[in-house]
């Protein structure tokens, strides 16, 4: 008995010609896998209910050597095979990572790369526990898990383990195709994710600005137009290096930020100064005439927006050439940190919707920084300090 995998179109033959052929193949609507066979003259076929093109192949094998009823019941219907990490992590990554920002898919595939090399791809995810969850938090910071072998810090690992909660939450709540749950419950539910005490969260000064500022067109055009952007809109350099002009609306006097570049997806147009008006009318003289081009063009290829490396080498010369005192921290989204503190008077909804965060809390625990001359202006505002004074 010989059994072959035909080439082209997708499809599976176990068996012999006149015995006992059985043919495997997906519905062109469904992808559902079909068996098909003979009996009594006539043509038979049967959905297999599944996708798994190993498990089909096995149950064709069994039902070619007489080891399933033709009905397909006994061993032909027999329990799937336990789900593992390697699994659930490629119906996770078809079905849930496209609909999230590049920059999310990116990170996805990376992270979950990284927890297939840490915990094996046959590991079942319904076996991990306590002690699994700690090894990795200790291998991690060690610099014994993850890429290049670095020490990460409490925060990287924060995010890399909320990845794993959410896929094994998701897998809690599908079902395959029979209508069974991915996973019964999740084995990692409650377990605490490191959390860093006091993180370092670096706000740029306006002296620091106006230092940058002053010098910005000696180091490139393009590092002031975007020094700008990031100061008077808030947004991340992730998503302004990534507008082109159609985004812009130099007389409606707003910008269009999609939400395929923003990391909480969300696309929004907000209104912009008249600074960020003087700085485009300048670019736009560098507009190099292609249809839809980038606000900030690479040199090398101007239909391309500029690379994240050359911009954070651009910031790196023009620290330098300002003549500020290096500071761990300090980059592009300093300027983001430095906008939700400028604009702390304002209603948490109106800095949201300026800076695109997804919600208040996010800017009230990472990004509004009350320094101690706001702090000591609120006390000496308070009445009682009004009537003391009196």
């Amino acid at each position: 008995m010989m059994a072959r995998t035909k080439r082209g179109r997708r499809s599976y033959g176990a068996g012999e010609w006149g015995r006992n052929r059985v043919r495997l193949f997906p519905d062109p609507k469904t992808d559902l896998l079909q068996i098909e066979w003979r009996e009594n003259g006539r043509r038979l076929t049967r959905s297999l209910k599944h996708r798994d093109w190993a498990r089909a192949k096995r149950q064709a094998d069994e039902v070619a050597a007489g080891l399933a009823a033709p009905g397909l019941n006994g061993s032909a219907e027999a329990e799937p095979e336990p789900l593992t990490l390697g699994k659930l992590f490629d119906i996770y990554g078809e079905e849930v990572t496209p609909t999230k920002a590049k920059a999310s898919q990116k990170y996805d595939r990376a992270a979950m790369k990284m927890f297939l090399e840490f915990f094996g791809g046959n590991r079942r995810p319904d076996t991990l526990s306590q002690r699994d969850w700690d090894r990795f938090i200790r291998e991690r910071r060690a610099g014994r898990a993850g890429r290049g072998g670095r020490p990460a810090g409490d925060r990287t690992i924060q995010q890399d383990l909320k990845l794993l909660l959410a896929v094994f939450n998701w897998a809690v709540k599908s079902r395959d195709e029979e209508g069974r749950l991915l996973l019964e419950s999740n084995p990692l539910s409650g377990l605490k994710v490191p959390r860093e005490k006091n993180p370092t969260r670096v706000v740029l000064t306006q002296a620091e600005y106006e230092a940058l500022l002053e010098i910005s067109t000696a180091v490139d055009w393009r590092f002031r137009v975007a020094l700008v952007l990031a100061h008077e809109t808030g947004h991340r350099i992730g998503a302004i290096r990534q507008l082109r002009w159609s985004d812009i609306d130099l007389e409606g006097r707003t910008i269009r930020w999609r939400g395929e570049y923003e990391k909480t997806g969300y696309e929004h147009r907000t209104p912009v100064t008249a600074g960020v008006v003087a700085v485009l009318e300048g670019a736009r003289r560098h507009n190099s005439g292609i249809a839809d081009p980038p606000l900030l063009p690479a040199s090398r290829d101007p239909t391309v927006c500029v690379s994240p490396t050359r911009l954070g080498a651009w910031w790196e010369k023009a620290v330098a050439r300002a003549g500020l005192a290096p500071k761990r921290h300090r980059g592009w989204h300093s300027l983001r940190r430095k906008f939700a503190s400028d604009l702390m008077n304002q209603p948490l909804k109106v800095l949201c919707e300026l800076g695109g965060w997804k919600t208040a809390q996010t800017v009230l625990q990472c990004y509004q920084h009350a320094d101690q001359e706001r702090l000591r202006k609120a006390l000496e505002d308070r009445p009682e300090a009004c009537s003391l004074r009196a």
